[in-house]
């Protein structure tokens, strides 16, 4: 079994600009299904869009099971007042021996392009390089996503890669472009 690199009983709460990375709790169900439900979000990811809304509380199991495992960590995005959870952001495939993961994140139809996902993404590179000492952080995207390559551009990560028909989704065969970014790389925000 992995290391976990997180000690304690749940994630920690990060904060960034305007957004705050917090522990998913059996009162977010409604919230997750409302993301991972809506078919513009997951357009690009790997699994169609939820149809069961018990498949929020399922998720929210699984998040703890690989927590406590050390494979995953998933936090929820909070924003507003009051806060309500607008989304989620992840690191997975912990690696600690080789000191990498992989990152994702989802966020509702109705926040994209106000610099939520900016936030909460640089709050938690922080993290992973700062306190978890990662060395490398992947992300796996569809290519016809435009908006995610580009936050990815402004993070820093660069493109490594094309694996075609990676995915398949809804019975489409969808590529997938690897990006990188490595700690030596990565610009920590200026307090």
């Amino acid at each position: 079994m992995p290391m976990a690199l997180i000690e304690g009983d749940k994630l920690p709460t990060l904060k960034g600009d305007g957004v705050r990375l917090r522990w998913l709790d059996d009162g977010d169900v409604a919230a997750l299904y409302e993301v991972f439900s809506d078919a513009r979000v997951m357009r690009y990811w790997s699994t169609p869009p939820w149809t069961d809304r018990g498949e929020a509380a399922r998720m929210i199991e699984r998040v703890r099971q690989h927590f406590t495992n050390g494979t995953l960590y998933q936090w929820g995005i909070g924003a507003g007042t009051p806060e309500r959870l607008i989304g989620t952001c992840t690191l997975a495939y912990v690696d600690t021996q080789n000191r990498r993961a992989e990152i994702g994140f989802a966020l509702r139809h109705d926040c994209w392009g106000r610099g939520f996902m900016s936030c909460a993404l640089s709050a938690l590179l922080q993290y992973a390089f700062e306190t978890l000492n990662l060395h490398r952080i992947e992300a796996d995207v569809d290519p016809r996503n435009a908006p995610c390559i580009a936050l990815l551009d402004r993070l820093g990560f660069q493109r490594e890669g094309l694996l075609r028909e990676r995915w398949i989704v809804n019975d489409e065969y969808n590529d997938t472009v690897f990006y990188g970014l490595l700690r030596r790389e990565w610009s920590a925000p200026v307090a």
